[in-house]
């Protein structure tokens, strides 16, 4: 059974260093001594209804469950290096929140966080909401739904990652990625999905300029896509769009069959282009 620690103001630094098999409720971190990392090297800690504006307040944690808490902008970086974790309903207004972290639960929070959960692992999120300019940087294994992103410049350098029912508002979302799954999403931007293998958007709507380019493997099924210019350049694609694509500029292989094309663009090609766009019941264009 944990033992609890509750209505408590705690502001020196490291204040609960080394916390064991302890229930922390509705507590404040903040104050004039303003002390860095409460929380540092816990194990098995829950911490709960509590209001944070202390920097670093979770680093090097173990088994740690965060409910129904604010971290307030001035909790700099404040999950970093941490295993076991789990957030619910809590939300995180700093940044650099997530770093180095692996198996990770979340579940209906709220972050805005400039680079947000960066080289991060084993992570299940649902039902969230995150604004930050880079998100999910090197991150690998992961499970989303629910998801509203909105940002720059998501999910680079990323692996084994499955995304459902969310809503990506972001540009130059999924580079240099691999073994990524869309399905039942709606993503919005610009360049989306460049110098990727095994990409998959499965009954997604994809809107902007210039997506797919430069890919291996990549699959779309189901799929619509607005204001898609210069579409799928260099790319190894197999590509069922409904509805009608406004350009592909030079697909490197395989085949785009959708309802129609404003524009096939095959010139000043660097590298081989042997792919083909076809009109659903029609010929090759």
């Amino acid at each position: 059974m944990l033992r609890k620690i509750e209505n408590q103001n705690f502001q020196a630094e490291r204040a609960l260093y080394n916390l064991k098999d302890t229930e922390v409720v509705n507590c404040t971190f903040a104050g004039p001594e303003d002390g860095e990392s409460p929380f540092k090297e816990a194990r098995n800690v829950v911490v709960s209804d509590c209001t944070f504006s202390l920097r670093y307040p979770f680093w090097h944690d173990v088994d740690t469950k965060i409910v129904n808490c604010k971290l307030e902008e001035p909790t700099r970086a404040p999950l970093w290096y941490s295993n076991d974790l789990e957030i619910l309903n809590t939300e995180i207004m700093s940044v650099k929140a997530l770093r180095e972290c692996n198996n990770i639960v979340i579940r209906d929070s709220k972050f805005h966080s400039e680079e947000f959960m960066w080289r991060c692992g084993n992570v299940k999120l649902y039902d969230s909401e995150v604004k930050s300019a880079y998100a999910f940087f090197q991150c690998h294994d992961m499970e989303i739904s629910g998801l509203h992103l909105m940002g720059k410049y998501s999910f680079q350098y990323t692996k084994n990652i499955t995304v459902r029912n969310s809503i990506l508002d972001t540009k130059d979302a999924f580079w240099h990625a691999e073994n990524i799954t869309v399905i039942d999403s709606v993503v919005k931007g610009e360049y989306l999905s460049w110098y990727s293998d095994r990409v998959t958007f499965i009954n997604c709507r994809i809107i902007g300029t210039q997506p797919l380019c430069y890919d291996t493997n990549l699959v779309l099924k189901d799929c619509t896509m607005e204001g898609c210019d210069f579409s799928f350049e260099y790319s190894q694609v197999e590509a069922d769009v409904k509805g009608h694509i406004m350009s592909v500029k030079n697909p490197g292989s395989g085949t785009i069959t959708c309802d129609s094309c404003g524009e096939v663009i095959m010139e000043d090609a660097v590298y081989p282009t042997d792919g083909v766009v076809v009109l659903r019941e029609t010929m090759p264009c």
